[in-house]
């Protein structure tokens, strides 16, 4: 039931990791040799999905360590800037998904929290520490899985948006991780996946996921979804968050938003999945939420093919939010949150800081 194939990987100092912009055609790797390559894989979207951008910023910080070494052996205080700068470049990759600059700010605190006497053992214990946010990832996400598939009734028709597997996490995947859960408990379940243009991640990497794992579904184009939901072709809809705001908001691919209207509509339950890294308890509201803004050729030329007219102004929002009011619940590894969200997320932050 483990997975067949490596999102991201550190090896000999090295971090390995698949690139997404090829798949499904081509399965290869991408190799980030220091943290400027990371920065590049990140923004380029060859690792995309909030927690997989946590665990290879991380990365990207170890890297840059091992290119300052003779800083720190000279100044730990010269080190420490280079290695802020280092952040900085990493974290305005992509502006939306909290788990970037929460892997960021856990590096750093785990540098200022550790007293080293030379750059080899502070290189190690960063490596140490990206290793955490990887494994703890996979653990969350397991964990999330088990709890989730608690909400999946036998014989279910699922609908999913954008890609949460194994390619958006450090493994196992979040609300396609409930759902591979609940296909190895033998639910009988059968799974729509959006497309989700303009990148199309769900035709070219959930759906590449769902025939790996031999989860019986069908690709759909974006529009197909509302005449599924309104027909009652779907018992309930499983995806992802990039950030949830403390009162339940959550920003997620755009179209997401779409989606949870119509399920709001004709009374379909709809779920976020994510870990509680990606709950920003800094932020009241989804209206605080920055949203990313693309290149217009993800639209007018997807793939590298023209499909419209030269000169055509676009808008291209990589991300929307979906109002709290539309979520049925919020599944995370310490339990499903239910409404009043505001009330009970700030328990869980209560909970954190004890």
């Amino acid at each position: 039931m483990d997975e067949t194939f490596i999102t991201l990987e550190f090896r000999k100092g090295i971090l390995h990791l698949i690139d997404q912009r090829l798949l499904p055609v081509k399965e290869e790797m991408f190799l980030c040799s220091d943290y400027r390559d990371v920065e590049f894989a990140i923004r380029d979207m060859v690792v995309r999905g909030a927690p997989a951008i946590g665990a290879t910023a991380a990365y990207g910080v170890v890297l840059a360590a091992m290119e300052y070494a003779d800083v720190f052996d000279s100044s730990k205080e010269a080190f420490r800037v280079e290695l802020q700068k280092a952040c900085d470049v990493l974290e305005a990759s992509r502006p939306t998904a909290v788990n970037l600059a929460w892997a960021l700010r856990r590096m750093l605190s785990k540098y200022d929290s550790t007293s080293c006497s030379s750059a080899a053992q502070m290189i190690g214990v960063l490596h140490q520490e990206a290793d955490a946010i990887r494994s703890e990832d996979i653990a969350t996400n397991k964990a999330m899985s088990k709890i989730g598939n608690e909400i999946v009734p036998p014989n279910a028709t699922i609908l999913t948006h954008c890609n949460t597997g194994a390619l958006a996490t450090a493994g196992w995947g979040t609300a396609l991780g409930v759902i591979k859960e609940a296909h190895y408990s033998k639910k009988n379940i059968f799974v729509y996946a959006d497309e989700t243009r303009p990148r199309f991640q769900g035709a070219r990497l959930t759906a590449w996921e769902l025939m790996q794992a031999k989860i019986p579904s069908k690709l759909i184009s974006d529009s197909v979804a509302a005449t599924l939901i309104r027909d009652g072709c779907i018992d309930l809809v499983l995806l992802g968050g990039d950030r949830v705001a403390a009162n339940g908001d959550v920003c997620n691919k755009i179209g997401t938003f779409m989606l949870s209207a119509l399920c709001k509509l004709y009374g379909v339950p709809f779920y976020s999945v994510v870990p509680v890294s990606t709950i920003d308890f800094s932020i009241a509201s989804g209206v605080d939420i920055p949203i990313e803004e693309r290149e217009a050729t993800e639209v007018t030329h997807p793939g590298g093919v023209q499909v419209a007219p030269d000169g055509v102004e676009v808008f291209n929002p990589a991300f929307d939010v979906t109002p709290h009011q539309h979520l049925t619940g919020i599944i995370t590894e310490v339990g499903i949150i239910y409404p009043p969200f505001k009330e009970h997320i700030e328990q869980i932050r209560l909970s954190l800081v004890r």
